[in-house]
């Protein structure tokens, strides 16, 4: 359903509203108009196109780093052989996508989210916007952030000794140069994760010369970027069929190798490092660059389709160096070893900054809401906080694997809340739950946002699986009703409702229709969860 006009006031209000158009965002707005059409929605978003992230990133050789068909929208299959797909495509395949189920058109470009306050006694969000021009004011029963995970502003760099004394060209890849020429230039790419293995391939048919300086190797793997039995399937049954067939393919090949990882590290390093020393050759030792200090998983995997990075080193067309930044010189980096590495362009493939709900200041009542002591609710909810929702995705497969879940279970939560006239659901911690790291990663990214990332506990609901398997059991068939979601009524929404007038009930909310009351002020009842209202559960 189309969200409603601006009002005079400059306030608009929708039933559910998104913030973000990229991956998460329209899979959130596909599932909420096809399984709660009666829910008014629309999406902020604070770029000017769709695609998040796939808009964002431009840098030469932008890819996926999981296949398409997991990555992809299980509603909308993925329908090419290529399975490891480049920037451009993925987000041609969103902005498709997001126009073919009329999505756009809900779309509010240009709108970043600033503020976000929730009134107990209105059962409603007010949301800030800035705009290019002016301020504006959404309205929502429900909010649903889809924004990502990282500062879409500036990425992460360090403070390197003497960069100042560098005469060439530093570049960050989330902001690169349009206009950017590495013809005949010496490249430096500093960082050994996702971006810089991505990066090294895609320039060394530009620059004199390239070189990957890590202080720390990574496990890098090599994928094949075409899915062959995809292709197979694809040939011979219908492509709706043949996807969601290939898409279980790779979430059980992924989850097996996951847990066969955790459960041997030893051989998987092995076997990561066999494979990565043939594909180098005999002049470049993989034990030296390719065998990190932890273990498998410990941080994520990184890919090389088609083995595309150790093909540029074993012709020589790029370099690596495993050694510690001592100084920046005028012509280049000296590292701690004494060697000097000269650059014209150094590129500083050194991470994101975490950034939650896309920097928006969330509130309760006029409370702050500090995201780092809250624990977080089927990895897609925090505690106390209402009517709230977040995408965020596995760290171990494909992004969109949980947030597609996610989108699902907030339509099954919004559902069960109109049938029963319900206004507000909110996760009640339990005391007795311990809190843990919500992410089980050891990656510089992750340890610098300790102060704002949540806290998982150490039982359900409070659990953050990374497993697939389990979180479908979690959010399709688990009962919603389940001692830590409460649900609750604001009394004069019901009366808004009604037309008539009854005495006010003390009790809990035991019926599908609004209560009709008379009331001076908001009051909240909870439902509580007892074995003899097992009918109102879903």
């Amino acid at each position: 359903m189309a969200f409603e006009g601006a009002s005079p006031v400059n306030t608009q209000h929708v039933d559910v509203l998104i913030v973000g158009a990229g991956l998460s965002g329209i899979d959130a707005a596909y599932r909420l108009q096809t399984e709660c059409p009666d829910k008014s929605y629309a999406i902020v978003e604070a770029r000017a196109a769709i695609g998040g992230t796939w808009d964002l990133f431009r840098y030469p050789g932008i890819r996926s780093d999981s296949d398409m068909s997991t990555l992809g929208f299980p509603f909308e299959p993925w329908d090419s052989d290529v399975s490891i797909a480049d920037g451009e495509a993925i987000r041609s395949y969103i902005q498709t996508t997001a126009s073919k189920y009329g999505i756009d058109r809900n779309i509010r470009f240009g709108h970043r989210v600033t503020a976000a306050d929730w009134c107990s006694e209105a059962s409603r969000w007010t949301v800030t916007c800035e705009t290019a021009d002016t301020t504006t004011t959404w309205t929502c029963d429900f909010l649903y952030a889809c924004s990502g995970y990282y500062d879409y502003t500036a990425g992460y760099t360090p403070e390197f000794p003497q960069v100042e004394d560098f005469a060439g060209q530093m570049v960050h890849p989330q902001h690169w140069p349009a206009d950017l020429d590495l013809t005949g230039k010496r490249v430096v790419v500093i960082g050994s994760g996702a971006t810089a293995i991505t990066l090294i391939p895609s320039l060394v048919g530009q620059a004199e010369h390239v070189t990957m300086l890590q202080r720390s190797p990574s496990f890098v793997v090599n994928l094949p970027r075409v899915d062959a039995v995809a292709g197979k399937l694809r040939r011979v049954l219908p492509r709706r069929t043949a996807g969601s067939l290939t898409r279980w393919k790779n979430i059980f090949l992924s989850m097996y190798f996951y847990q066969y990882a955790r459960r041997r590290p030893d051989d998987t390093r092995s076997k990561i490092l066999h494979f990565a020393q043939k594909q180098l050759g005999d002049d470049i030792d993989a034990n030296t660059h390719f065998n990190p200090s932890y273990k498998p998983w410990d941080q994520r995997l990184c890919i090389a389709p088609g083995g595309d990075l150790f093909r540029a080193l074993r012709k020589g067309k790029a370099s690596i160096v495993t050694d510690h930044i001592e100084q920046f010189t005028p012509s280049g980096i000296k590292t701690r070893s004494g060697e000097h590495i000269d650059a014209d362009v150094v590129v500083t493939a050194t991470g994101l900054v975490i950034q939650l709900f896309g920097g928006a200041a969330l509130s309760v009542d006029g409370e702050a809401v500090s995201t780092a002591e809250k624990l977080i609710y089927k990895g897609m909810m925090l505690d106390g906080v209402p009517n709230f929702a977040f995408a965020f995705g596995y760290t171990n497969a494909s992004w969109t694997l949980k947030c597609d879940l996610t989108a699902q279970y907030v339509c099954r939560l919004l559902n069960r809340m109109s049938r029963r006239g319900e206004t507000a659901c909110v996760p009640e911690r339990d005391a007795s739950v311990e809190p843990e790291l919500m992410v089980d990663l050891d990656s510089g990214y992750i340890q610098r946002a300790k102060n704002v990332m949540p806290l998982q506990g150490t039982q359900a609901p409070w659990r953050v699986h990374q497993n697939y398997v389990l979180d479908l059991a979690a959010t399709k068939l688990s009962r919603i009703d389940d001692g830590a979601m409460q649900f609750r009524t604001a009394a004069s929404r019901s009366t808004a409702a009604s037309t008539s007038t009854v005495a006010e009930s003390s009790g809990p909310v035991r019926g599908r229709r609004q209560p009709s009351a008379a009331h001076s002020a908001e009051r909240w009842t909870s439902i509580r969860t007892h074995a003899r209202r097992r009918r109102l559960l879903r």
